[in-house]
């Protein structure tokens, strides 16, 4: 990135001086602004910039005009030597790279370049450059309508052409099956855009997800020929018929993967400072320390306002390359206002940023830090714990590995770390004399600054809110505090919104956050609270303070601001927090279930599954904090309506740990407010996260609360689908008797219910019926259910059961008709092992192995694991009879190992008595009495009768 001011047009246009925000309040002048940016260092003629400015109303004056504006501009921009005077026009004297859109170009260039010679991780890179830049839509806060129509179109179309170019490249590095929730947003978005859906439909195949990428076709075939008359591409139609076929040409690339969890350099620091004054001795101490020495841990302790995360950060960049592999850092708000960051959440934040999938993140903190020490293990790497209150806090944290470490700040020397850890602490003081007046005189010129510096005590976050005090108030002095003066000094509005600010609870806010909270347009007021040195904007958009400064708003807010402003402002933050969750959910999962809410005022500006996806993952934090504080503090409602609304987002995304922490937050507001609805919500939901993390008794345990709760409101259709999910718990236990039971009591309650909730039930229990060996019960249930809903599955589970019975012709009948209507991926591959045990049991071994071979291809890579057991166990029986007793054996084994770890029951004995026969077939007899002697015990646990039978004939 070039030096000196940034441009941003991608978005609302913005000016950034250093590490200050420039707002420019008159539209026109933004209007100016941008055509001088659009073409840097060239001439743009007067006749252009009227028409660009005032469009076909321009003012009597309109070159005098015209001048004032640029003579403005020059002021506000702090240099007039940006903006040239030409003969005919004025040019911007500017880096292109210093604007964005010249920034989004190069980095475009640069991907296709790459791509063009076969370098994709290079590519990339380049590409995720260029979207990054990208902050909402080309010029939309800039009133020009010829600026738009020339620029915008190009712009969108070159951003459209990123996306698809990006995607190619993830595609040919074979990261299909991570396209796909991306493909589905951007053709969800862009749907007359054929590109993006040829790269859904690939992504989809390649995930072996056929009949979704066949549904694809159809639904653009569908919407072209509604929205345009017109038919899909012939590219689309040769895409469409070779995914029909399975041509090989479309298989995925075999390329050589890094490991997952070995990312090359995570660097997560924030910026350094580009003014950072004095400390020479500090940053020699700590630098030697870190990378010379043997001490795993530096602490740097000293007063609030001392500059300790300044140095951290600081000595942290300049010892990037001697930890190649990366730095994380974390604020641990030790001494915020609110609650401390969450140790969960940190942990996993670190392991998702060292490559972890979240869905392989465990709730428990001890757990994580186990897995982040194992991760770090040999690694070299840099941690920065910034505002630790103890060790406690920090331990969890800790690599535990000499080539990795770390450097804490705190208030306090935490001499637990140097007595247990090894820790070397380091004082931090208040500035020199000669520092102090070193950084004034960056701050406010040259001069005599040593009265100026002797008031603020040499304190770094003093001297820098009183230089900003200061400039440009000719011949003022500090007289006293220079963050009680500084607030003096501002208007009334800026200084109510600096004092209820300290109302949020979470790390952050964004100027629409702000604005809920006190009733006003923020954006402005922040500009000027930012330019006083009472808030700061790490990155552009959001705001923080610093500790000392909320707690000095703290005061300020309890002396100035009444009991019930504070309330009102407070709901008001939630209500801003709670409609955005729900305009995010009714982007991301509008066939989740809520519970009902109000919340008043506008909604977060968010228009896409993208936008709400980025809000959410920006905003976590503070949702999370939101939804505590209100748990404790009030309003109580508020947080299991957060909870609640945010649930699909936590599940979605598999963030274990907040969807624990939010769902017990929530069970207890709701408990703490007796609203019986909202308390049976969060103990399914609670339920529900048990049950995907396999700890089946708390599943029960909570789906029983709900139960009971929904039975005494009298709301039927919750309590059937309590028990819909409590008879999963049970049959994902082993306890099969007791999901039986479960499933007859849910469809007692759903006989006045939809068709297609009532088969659900029905198919469900007639699974059941297939793993208790209850074969004739088993079809009088799925006939049922082909009677009330003729679909694919219907007639795949019906088939089974009639297979099952003997009756073959009937079982093909079916299950041909079940491939005819065509299946998701996990379904059409039920469908093929159906048909493979079939053509077995008739004597054709090639036809099943043929069958079963396919059924496998579609699930066998990140498909449902439970099908894919079953498909394993129906292909090794196939090789079995084929006399390739080595391979069956590795089909059992792999069967046997997937039941065991997803909880499948019936498939654990299944995969076990086949085992037992195979390994007597390979006269290994003492093996072969094992596997039998376990089928028989955990048969006999599971109440499996005809299964038990088996196995003991075998054992």
């Amino acid at each position: 990135m070039a030096s000196g001011p940034q441009f941003r047009l991608l978005g609302p246009l913005e000016v950034r001086l250093e590490d200050s925000a420039v707002v420019l309040r008159a539209g026109k002048h933004r209007a100016l602004l941008a055509a001088l940016l659009l073409r840097p260092n060239r001439v743009v003629p007067v006749t252009e910039l009227v028409e660009h400015v005032w469009g076909d109303t321009p003012p009597a004056r309109t070159r005098g005009t015209l001048q004032t504006y640029v003579m403005r501009l020059r002021a506000a921009l702090g240099d007039p030597s940006l903006i040239q005077t030409a003969a005919d026009g004025y040019r911007m004297r500017v880096d292109p790279l210093a604007v964005d859109a010249h920034r989004f170009a190069d980095a475009a260039a640069r991907g296709r370049a790459a791509a063009s010679s076969s370098d994709l991780v290079t590519a990339r890179k380049a590409f995720g450059e260029a979207l990054e830049l990208w902050r909402g839509p080309v010029l939309s806060d800039v009133p020009s309508e010829t600026l738009y129509s020339e620029h915008a179109p190009r712009l969108t179309e070159l951003l459209m052409r990123v996306h698809e170019q990006r995607i190619d490249v993830e595609l040919a590095l074979g990261n299909h099956a991570d396209l796909v929730p991306e493909l589905f947003a951007l053709t969800r978005d862009h749907p007359l855009r054929e590109r993006f859906w040829a790269q859904l439909m690939l992504a989809l195949y390649r995930s072996s997800r056929q009949a979704e990428a066949l549904e694809a076709f159809r639904q653009l075939d569908r919407t072209l020929d509604e929205q345009l008359g017109i038919d899909p591409s012939e590219e689309l139609r040769s895409l469409h018929q070779a995914i029909l076929m399975g041509a090989p040409e479309l298989a995925a690339p075999v390329v050589a993967r890094e490991p997952e969890r070995a990312p090359s350099s995570p660097m997560r620091l924030p910026d350094d400072i580009t003014d950072f004054t004095g400390r020479s001795w500090h940053v020699e101490r700590v630098s030697g320390l870190i990378a010379g020495g043997s001490v795993p841990i530096v602490t740097l302790a000293g007063q609030p306002g001392v500059g300790k995360t300044t140095l951290a950060v600081h000595v942290a960049h300049l010892l990037r390359d001697r930890f190649p592999d990366g730095q994380l850092y974390v604020d641990l708000r030790g001494y915020a206002l609110g609650a401390p960051a969450d140790g969960v959440d940190v942990l996993s934040r670190f392991l998702r940023a060292l490559g972890v999938p979240p869905d392989e993140i465990p709730p428990d903190a001890d757990e994580q830090s186990t897995m982040l020490r194992s991760l770090l293990s040999g690694r070299r790497m840099l941690l920065v714990l910034d505002n630790a209150s103890a060790p406690d806090q920090v331990r969890p944290l800790l690599p535990g590995t000499a080539s990795c470490r770390v450097i804490v700040t705190s208030r306090d020397d935490l001499r637990g770390l140097i007595a247990m850890n090894g820790a070397r602490t380091v004082p931090v003081d208040v500035f020199a004399v000669a520092e102090s007046e070193s950084l004034l005189e960056k701050l406010l010129g040259p001069g005599d600054h040593a009265e100026l510096a002797a008031r603020c005590g040499h304190l770094p976050l003093a001297l820098r809110v009183a230089a900003a005090y200061l400039a440009g108030r000719d011949g003022v002095t500090i007289s006293g505090s220079p963050i009680e003066l500084a607030y003096a000094a501002l208007p009334p509005a800026p200084q109510r919104l600096f004092r209820l600010l300290s109302l949020v609870p979470g790390p952050d806010f964004t100027p629409e956050a702000a604005s809920a909270l006190a009733d006003v347009d923020a954006d402005g007021l922040l500009t000027v609270l930012a330019i006083a040195r009472l808030v700061v904007s790490p990155v552009p958009g959001r705001y923080r303070f610093h500790d000392e400064l909320v707690r000095y708003a703290a005061t300020l807010r309890e002396e100035a601001d009444s009991p019930s402003e504070q309330e009102a402002s407070w709901t008001s933050l939630l209500d801003h927090y709670l409609r955005g969750v729900e305009r995010c959910a009714e982007l991301l999962y509008p066939g989740i279930v809520r519970l009902p809410s109000s919340p008043t005022g506008p909604a977060p500006r968010i228009s896409t599954s993208a936008e709400a996806l980025a809000w959410l993952d920006a905003e976590r934090p503070n949702l999370i904090a939101a939804i505590r504080h209100a748990a404790e503090h009030g309003p109580v409602v508020m947080a299991w309506q957060l909870a609640d609304a945010l649930r699909g987002y936590l599940w979605i995304g598999q963030h274990v740990g907040e969807w624990l922490a939010t769902a017990q937050h929530g069970l207890r507001a709701a408990q703490k407010s007796a609203h019986r609805p909202a308390e049976a919500a969060m103990h399914a939901n609670l339920g529900t996260l048990y049950l995907r993390l396999g700890e089946y008794a708390r599943a029960v345990e909570h789906h029983d609360h709900a139960i009971e709760l929904y039975r005494e409101l009298g709301d039927k259709d919750a309590e059937a689908g309590a028990l819909n999910n409590l008879s999963l718990v049970h049959r994902r236990s082993g306890d099969l008797v007791a999901a039986k039971d479960t499933l007859v009591r849910c469809l007692e309650m759903l006989r006045s219910a939809p068709a297609d909730s009532v088969s659900t039930g029905l198919y469900n229990l007639g699974q059941l019926a297939v793993e208790l060996g209850e074969i004739d019960g088993a079809v009088e249930h799925f006939s049922q259910a082909l009677t009330l809903a003729p679909n694919a599955d219907s007639h795949t589970y019906l088939g089974m059961a009639l297979r099952l019975q003997g009756r073959l012709d009937e079982a093909r009948a079916h299950l041909e008709r079940a491939l005819e209507i065509g299946n998701v991926p996990a379904g059409e591959s039920e469908t093929l092992e159906n048909l493979a045990a079939l053509e077995l049991a008739s004597g054709n071994t090639d036809a099943a192995l043929s069958l079963a071979s396919r059924a496998l291809s579609l699930v066998a890579d990140g498909g449902d694991q439970q099908v894919a057991t079953s498909v394993r166990i129906t292909l090794g029986e196939t090789r079995r009879a084929l006399s390739d007793f080595d391979t069956a054996a590795e089909l059992f084994e792999q069967a046997l190992m997937t039941a065991r770890r997803i909880g499948f029951a019936s498939g654990e004995v299944r995969a076990l008595i086949d085992l037992a026969v195979v390994l007597r077939d390979l006269d290994r007899p003492a093996d072969s009495r094992s596997a039998a002697d376990q089928a028989a015990r955990r048969s006999a646990e599971l109440g499996l009768r005809v299964l038990e039978n088996r196995a003991r004939e075998l054992a």
